[in-house]
């Protein structure tokens, strides 16, 4: 243990200080570290000699933001696995030594490239943010969230530029600036370090100005709807009860049903409702239409005169295998087809990696989901003539998805969330800000409504509306403005830029870095 501990020297703070700024500085919490929280790491791993601490640090800087910006695992497991608080907590504790291994594996590839072209000096630190850049965007994450994020929960104009760079040409950028810090830091007692700070703020105030500049260039919007989002704050116990066939079906659909009139009662002109993830507590599409829930559920339509979009279970005929899926009913209650079903799934909960491949998995895991998958962004839903682009819940932390439905022609994104698994202070709101992002990136607007919260629409111009409350029935209309032929964003064309010029900057490094090895030998 002594020889992966060094001595008292050897200045293990810098890791647990990282630690404290990167979990500090993402959602809920407001991004006042993120231009310098890789700092303290980077200096130490230039100290390290040995590979066993580059790593051992690395995991420990991942094991403390963990702790304090995704504590609600701990929430999810008691919740969702019915396991006590102790398990959870130790649960909570394995998820923060595994679940974001970006931070050590930048640091072991840094360190093997180190040794491999002897770098020194400012080329070291370099590579150290180019890896830390890369690496956080290609190790996979449960829950693949970036430092962009954390500008647009922070309301700062900065995160218009998403439309030319996305959040992860963002959160490129914010780990990038780390660098520009910790020159300006080792030069501070010189006038060229206190040059650098007052360069790296007139950049930095200058591209929030560019981001104002971004969103009033923004076309007008040409056309708008009305919609009704209904969040009927079912508990845990009654979904697992209703998705095991234990009851509570009727009962769940009467109160979905109740909301909804009593919003219909104060905002009689809605174009349609929407309903979030799985609210209709029965299945959906083909025969199942005719069940007695389906025909309630069509009746209230027919009588109201209202459309509907709604989570429910579905199967699909291929694979016989039960789908999260999304549809939409017009205001005579016909289900329009074709539905679209979840393709992006969230691993140990709907399905289980691997399990094709090693079926053994699925008799040691029996209490993991098992779900078919959906056909990807490759339709939109349609009635009333609006072409809108589904998704289901995890599936908006990913930009393809959303590309593939601006791609089609998506005039706004419908997005259905149950996050009632994950507490009520950290999770909703780092989801909600990560789902309602992508509409920033294609200049869409999103429409998000979830089972406890927070629902809500955000515009093409990154505004986001009244927020409802958590943990209530609740039911809000909406006044949505929007394009009926939005053009693609630059980051639309061009999604794969950002991460291209990084692999030029490190294929770079390491060039010129082997260029000079090669050179100091033939000398």
């Amino acid at each position: 243990m002594h020889k992966l501990w060094p001595a008292r020297n050897s200045q293990w703070w810098l890791p647990v200080l990282s630690g404290i700024f990167i979990g500090t500085s993402y959602i809920p919490f407001p991004p006042w570290a993120s231009l310098f929280c890789f700092v303290p790491l980077w200096l130490f791993w230039r100290q390290q000699q040995k590979l066993s601490a580059v790593l051992l640090s690395g995991v420990l800087t991942s094991f403390i933001y963990t702790l304090i910006g995704f504590n609600w695992v701990t929430f999810t497991l008691h919740e969702f696995a019915k396991v006590n608080w102790f398990v959870s907590g130790i649960g909570m504790m394995l998820f923060a030594l595994f679940g974001h291994l970006f931070v050590p594996v930048a640091g072991m590839l840094w360190f093997w490239s180190r040794k491999l072209c002897a770098l020194n000096g400012w080329a070291a630190f370099a590579l150290m943010a180019v890896f830390t850049a890369l690496t956080e965007l290609y190790v996979p994450m449960l829950f693949k969230w970036n430092f962009g994020y954390s500008w647009y929960g922070a309301g700062l104009p900065i995160y218009q530029w998403a439309e030319i760079i996305g959040f992860t040409g963002l959160s490129m950028l914010t780990i990038l600036a780390n660098l520009l810090v910790l020159a300006a830091w080792q030069a501070r007692a010189r006038t060229i370090g206190k040059l650098g700070f007052v360069a790296i703020l007139m950049v930095f105030l200058g591209l929030n100005a560019g981001g104002v500049w971004l969103k009033s260039r923004l076309p007008e919007p040409d056309a708008s709807f009305s919609a009704l989002l209904v969040q009927a704050n079912i508990g845990n116990m009654e979904k697992q009860a209703m998705e095991h066939g234990k009851g509570f079906q009727f009962e769940i659909l009467r109160k979905y049903l109740q909301i909804t009139a009593e919003g219909l009662v104060k905002n009689p002109t809605v174009d349609f409702v929407m309903w979030s993830e799985t609210a209709f507590p029965a299945m959906l599409g083909g025969a199942y239409n005719q069940s007695v829930l389906a025909q309630s559920l069509q009746d209230f339509l027919r009588t109201h005169q209202v459309a509907l979009i709604t989570g429910s279970y579905a199967k699909d005929q291929d694979s016989g295998l039960i789908t999260n899926s999304l549809f939409a009913i017009d205001k005579q209650g016909i289900v329009t087809e074709p539905h679209y079903s979840k393709t992006i799934l969230l691993a140990l909960g709907e399905y289980i990696p691997g399990e094709e491949t090693f079926p053994w998995l699925r008799a040691m895991l029996p209490m993991v989901s098992h779900f078919g998958r959906g056909p990807g962004p490759t339709m939109l839903l349609k009635f009333n003539g609006y072409a809108m682009g589904p998704q289901v819940c995890y599936e908006s932390l990913f930009p393809e998805f959303s590309k593939g439905l601006a791609d089609l022609g998506a005039q706004f994104i419908v997005n259905v969330t149950n996050d009632s698994w994950y507490g009520n202070w950290q999770e909703p709101y780092q989801h909600l800000y990560m789902t309602l992002a992508r509409g920033i990136e294609f200049r869409r607007p999103v429409l998000r409504v979830t089972n406890t919260g927070i629902s809500t629409v955000s515009l093409a111009n990154g505004e986001v509306l009244a927020l409802s409350p958590m943990d209530t029935s609740w039911a809000g209309a909406y006044r949505v403005a929007y394009q009926t032929q939005p053009q693609a964003t630059f980051y639309q064309r061009h999604i794969g830029l950002m991460p291209g010029l990084l692999w030029l900057g490190l294929l770079g490094l390491l060039v010129t870095a082997a260029a000079q090895k090669f050179r100091g030998k033939a000398s």
